[in-house]
């Protein structure tokens, strides 16, 4: 605010601040309540699945999903950035909010499972190392729950040939990634569409689940 210099003006710079004061307010709470409205009823949840850039792609076309944010989870440093990640035994992950009344947690799972190669204890696809490698974060005990069973029946269906590898652990802090990484399949498609394929991502998770491959095409059932 410019600083009134004139005498009459000066007295009334309470009044005015006061006004200013009392609005900034009033959009303050409108904003919180807006906030609280639009998350109330969603919930989250947490995946590694190799390159993150590759996870958000696939989840974004699950109808229900609301958002993805990339990031890392599991180590055992604060604030990882893409840069030493691997150095505090971080994994990239992404970060699921969804509505629980347009897509269940099972049918994430579901999503999950059949778009990655859970078989692979030392990466995902072209990409090697623990920070690439499979897990669930399950946010509480009924997701764990949820991820145990479903890892049951692929067993009990005999899904895939080679035994499952992929971590179900309790979620741990979420930090968010280089805001570069964020949507990166959509700021950079060409690049994205070329590492994809040549990563051999889409080529493997046929090979691993067959006709159960997710395509991102359809809703998972």
């Amino acid at each position: 605010m410019k600083i009134l210099r004139n005498a009459m003006a000066f007295v009334s710079v309470p009044l005015v601040a006061l006004a200013l004061l009392t609005a900034a307010n009033s959009s303050d709470e409108d904003t919180a309540a807006q906030q609280s409205t639009d998350t109330e009823g969603v919930e989250t949840a947490i995946f590694a699945g190799g390159c993150f850039w590759c996870v958000e792609s696939d989840f974004d076309q699950v109808p229900g999903v609301l958002e993805t944010v990339s990031g890392y989870s599991g180590g055992e440093t604060t604030r990882p950035t893409y840069k030493n990640h691997h150095q505090g035994r971080h994994r990239e992950v992404v970060q699921i909010t969804y509505d629980p009344q347009q897509v269940s947690y099972e049918e994430l799972l579901h999503v999950f499972w059949r778009s990655i190669d859970p078989t692979d204890a030392g990466g995902q696809f072209c990409d090697r190392g623990h920070s690439y490698t499979t897990a669930v974060y399950s946010m509480d005990a009924a997701q764990q729950q949820a991820a145990v069973k479903s890892l049951e029946t692929i067993n009990e269906q005999a899904l895939v040939k080679q035994p499952i590898v992929t971590a179900i652990e309790p979620a741990a802090e979420f930090w968010r990634a280089e805001e570069y990484h964020q949507d990166y399949y959509m700021k950079n498609p060409l690049r994205y569409k070329y590492y994809r394929a040549a990563c051999g991502r889409d080529a493997r998770v046929k090979k691993v689940w067959g006709d159960e491959a997710y395509s991102g095409l359809a809703k998972a059932g």
